[in-house]
């Protein structure tokens, strides 16, 4: 699955449409389906659209010592 796939799943199961979204993230629909349909979401969006949806976005790599590098509106840095 695709971080848009991803993003339209969360609108599916938050019960907001994508339109809905692009109004509390303060961009303009067509941008925002434009961005879905090419997959290009930048890392600051899709944190937006986190706090947006009242959710937690996560991302990180989990290195071989089990440590953790870490992004998102959580705690965000290396863990």
């Amino acid at each position: 699955m695709n971080t848009a796939e991803l993003v339209r799943e969360l609108c599916r199961r938050e019960k907001v449409s994508i339109a809905e979204l692009a109004r509390r993230t303060g961009q303009s629909r067509q941008n925002l389906y434009k961005k879905l349909q090419r997959d290009t979401l930048t890392l600051g969006e899709l944190e937006a659209i986190a706090k947006a949806l009242g959710v937690v976005y996560e991302q990180s790599f989990i290195l071989p010592d089990g440590k953790q590098i870490r992004t998102g509106n959580s705690e965000g840095g290396e863990h």
